[in-house]
């Protein structure tokens, strides 16, 4: 008997433990308030995107991906890389229109998949942001000491000796530098966010400035030779697979797009702005990405470009000192707007989740003079410039590209999970219904049916099967959205299982292994059988904000790339992600599970009808119901309502 009661409670502990952590963030009717100053236009967010951008990808990365991977190609690496990005950015768009809030990603999919997710995403970004301060600020350091020929680097080593040697986790010396200036940046951030914007603007504007010149200037001694010189290897000195893994590397100059989504809270018409500010700063920097990229390999041959500081070097090949010492400026300029994205960024998504309860609540107070969450901005500069003082920017840069990675790959499966809601699962505003146009007597033509049939669709077809399938076994069983949802998690693990049998198993399969070439082709089969089932269901396109096209091929695209990138990663990277989600979790069960701001809310969760009686009930006592109608939709016939929710 006890035992049995002793089960009974365990059982009702993981129940109530599974609903507490898939629980789901609440749309209010005051979401949109915030205490932060919306003061941002989109030119100010376009701007923040580029500045975030534009930086370490041109002056930090181009170099290392023309002279150990990619060569001439890497013309079409910073294409590639820029495709996959504006596959996520798009992703982005969406929900920083629909929900413009500070914690973006992490927002995004408490309010979708449940607040574990939530959780986890978030712990993620506020990674991201805090080693990608830390590793532009290397960047600032590196920079900076090239323009005195490496005399900051000995000097610190002659006096202070060195931290360690051949380490795989710290840095050879301590970069008081990087240290400084990681300081300063966050000091301007907390000094408010219209202050930041201009700052970050003024600097963004002259980067772009010397961009422009640097183009102009390389594309004066500018020799198509250099691309076409057998002897270096032409074009694609180590063929189209350099040219790929060239497109892995330069992702992470694409990474910035996220801090637009982020300072959606503070966008005066955010769901206007985010959306234009997204496209257009991804346009602009992948067109410059590719310019500059071809300047530098028309300019001397792939193999003479240091990595260290590709451009003023190069223009020293070409006997033009002079320019070198304005590009080396202008290197300054780009990574400091870089630097200033991500201290931008990362004590707001800490913001959002303080807000919620997630995190600590120290971490929510926001300054009355400046707007600013300044206990999130001093302790996680901290951080980040301790982090910048001890850690290589190599170091940096791959561990924060697998959380940012994580990020994307969830923002895609989150989209396509909301567009196959049902509509009484939704909480966002609709579109009004179009009501079907009345039937003249006498026969119909075909296509006269099919238009009054596609404008009388309602809004609680959203995650159903299309009329024509209706007759499917299978997938007529599943309660609306739940089939879409489960060929969502399908497809996810059908994609990783599918990428790394291609990554580590490329050798079997050129070798003509059976089992391999086998493997590859069931789990793609499975891909697209998933993909088949999502699109037999009713989609939801009715949304007043910001919508992308080609749901669910678009986000499946960027699962496919962001996943197939993770696992390039070296296992080094697997092992510090491991160790930051044990810290994460161990926070969220500790202190966010309890103090979750969801938690204290006696309210359903985005239902429409609530009514009392048994379970069981006849369409006609319904006018016998104590009910409650909350209209979160355009108003409908409330008999529709309840038959949509059964």
């Amino acid at each position: 008997m006890a035992d049995g009661t002793m089960r009974e409670r365990m059982r009702e502990g993981m129940t109530s433990l599974w609903l507490a952590i898939n629980r789901k963030k609440t749309v209010t009717d005051d979401f949109h308030d915030t205490p932060l100053k919306r003061c941002l236009n989109t030119f100010d967010i376009t701007l923040l995107g580029i500045g975030h951008m534009i930086g370490a990808g041109i002056y930090v990365l181009s170099g290392t991906v023309v002279k150990d991977l990619a060569g001439p190609s890497a013309v079409l690496s910073f294409l590639f890389a820029g495709f996959a990005a504006i596959l996520s950015a798009l992703c982005y768009a969406e929900f920083g229109a629909r929900v413009p809030k500070a914690g973006s990603a992490y927002s995004y999919t408490y309010v979708t998949l449940g607040e574990l997710w939530g959780f986890i995403i978030g712990w993620n970004i506020v990674l991201e942001h805090l080693l990608g301060a830390s590793a532009v600020a290397r960047a600032f350091s590196g920079s900076l000491d090239s323009i005195f020929n490496g005399a900051i680097r000995n000097s610190t080593i002659t006096n202070i000796g060195y931290l360690s040697k051949e380490s795989e986790w710290l840095s050879d010396y301590p970069d008081f530098i990087a240290f400084s200036v990681t300081i300063i940046v966050f000091i301007v951030v907390g000094t408010g966010a219209k202050f930041t914007m201009n700052f970050n603007n003024v600097f963004t504007v002259l980067n772009m400035i010397v961009i422009v010149f640097l183009i102009c200037v390389g594309f004066y001694f500018a020799d198509i030779h250099n691309w076409e010189n057998t002897k270096n290897g032409g074009f694609f000195p180590n063929g189209f697979g350099g040219c790929l893994s060239g497109a892995a590397t330069c992702f992470f100059a694409y990474i910035g797009f996220e801090g637009i989504a982020t300072a959606g809270e503070e966008a005066k018409n955010p769901e206007r702005s985010i959306p234009i500010s997204t496209v257009t700063s991804l346009g602009i920097v992948t067109f410059l990405y590719i310019m500059v990229t071809a300047a530098l390999t028309l300019m001397i041959p792939y193999n003479d470009v240091d990595p260290n500081a590709a451009y003023p070097m190069a223009f020293a090949m070409r006997s033009a000192e002079w320019a070198k010492y304005i590009v080396a400026i202008g290197t300054l300029f780009g990574i400091t707007t870089s630097l200033l994205g991500s201290a931008f960024s990362l004590p707001r998504t800490i913001y959002a989740m303080s807000s919620d309860g997630l995190l600590f609540s120290i971490f929510a107070y926001i300054y009355p003079r400046t707007q600013t969450p300044v206990w999130g901005i001093f302790t996680f500069g901290m951080v980040s410039a301790v982090m910048a003082l001890l850690f290589e920017i190599e170091t940096l840069v791959e561990f924060m590209s697998i959380g940012t990675l994580m990020a994307y790959t969830i923002v895609g499966a989150s989209v396509i999970i909301l567009r196959y809601l049902p509509v009484y699962k939704c909480q966002f505003k609709l579109k009004p219904e179009v009501e079907a146009e009345d039937v003249r007597p006498g026969p119909i033509m075909e296509n006269e049916e099919s238009s009054i049939l596609k404008k009388s669709k309602s809004h609680d077809d959203f995650g159903r099967l299309k009329e024509k399938l209706k007759a499917i076994p299978l997938l007529r069983s599943f309660q609306p959205g739940n089939a879409s949802l489960l060929a969502t998690f399908l497809i996810l693990v059908c994609i990783v299982c599918f990428c790394a049998t291609l990554i580590f198993g490329f050798s079997y399969i050129e070798a003509g292994a059976w089992w391999a070439i086998l493997l590859v082709i069931l789990f793609g089969i499975a891909i697209i059988g998933c993909f088949l089932v999502m699109v037999a269901h009713e989609k939801n396109d009715a949304f007043t904000t910001f919508s992308i096209p080609f749901v669910p091929l678009i986000p499946i695209l960027s699962m496919f790339c962001n996943i197939a990138l993770m696992l390039n990663l070296n296992y080094l990277t697997w092992i510090r992600l491991g160790i930051w989600m044990v810290v994460g979790l161990t926070i969220y069960f500790s202190y966010g599970l309890w103090h979750s701001h969801e938690a204290r809310s006696t309210n359903g969760y985005g239902e429409i009808v609530h009514y009392t009686g048994e379970a069981n009930i006849s369409c006609s006592t319904i006018s016998n119901m104590n009910e409650e109608v909350l209209e979160q939709q355009p108003p409908r016939n409330p008999h529709e309502d309840f038959q949509g929710a059964m």
